[in-house]
């Protein structure tokens, strides 16, 4: 099967990606919707990193700029020139995005496959992390979520302690909220990982972007 997949280079859209390739399905192009802004939508911060990632995982990028008030639009003229059975998405809880790409699939005619869709965010957190994903915290809007957790790997007691800090400050676990951003930089799926070169942390008090300034890939073998 033919499919495209929505993808931001976070955890999850990774994760549902790397799913729909065990089921054995043709991957052909990944999906990258840039927002200008934050987004309800759309994941924002170093999301032009997905043109590193199309090299890492040798799927082609298709990628638009799109505001605030068009995203939806430009979002469903991409999809209606795929030539895909099916898009992939990493949607966990969040019925705003859900409800809307399923609404513009409907419109063109183009099933959607969220393989995440209503699992535990727990479990389904620790399976990225056991499935080998190295994941990077890249921004950070929630009480508890200081300017220390930015640039912070998930693994571990990392990842045991965000778990324990979300049930304390009762923030969504799996950051579909916009609690917190990540970036994943290698994975089962990655023929090359992308390497932070230079990177700063941008903090206002209350919250914050690791913001990445220089990135490359890197060749796995070498690092045997």
């Amino acid at each position: 099967m033919k499919v495209a997949s929505l993808f931001s280079g976070g955890k999850d859209s990774t994760h549902a990606l790397y799913l729909a390739q065990q089921m054995g399905w043709s991957v052909e192009r990944l999906v990258t919707i840039f927002p200008q802004t934050d987004s309800m939508m759309f994941h924002f911060p170093n999301i032009e990193l997905t043109e590193l990632h199309s090299e890492a995982l040798g799927i082609p990028l298709v990628k638009r700029n799109a505001g605030s008030d068009d995203e939806l639009d430009v979002l469903e003229d991409v999809l209606g020139d795929l030539a895909v059975e099916r898009l992939i998405m990493g949607a966990i809880a969040s019925d705003y995005q859900h409800t809307r790409v399923n609404e513009i699939c409907h419109r063109i005619g183009l099933r959607t496959f969220a393989p995440l869709w209503r699992k535990s965010q727990e479990a389904v957190l620790r399976d990225e992390v056991n499935a080998g994903f190295e994941i990077v915290i890249v921004g950070v809007s929630a009480e508890g979520l200081t300017e220390d957790w930015l640039g912070r790997t998930l693994s571990g007691n990392t990842l045991d302690e965000l778990i324990a800090l979300s049930k304390r400050t009762r923030f969504n676990v799996s950051g579909e909220g916009g609690e917190y951003e990540t970036l994943v930089v290698d994975g089962p799926n990655f023929l090359r990982r992308l390497n932070v070169e230079e990177a700063t942390r941008e903090w206002d008090g209350m919250r914050g972007i690791y913001r990445v300034q220089r990135a490359s890939l890197v060749d796995k073998t070498n690092l045997i």
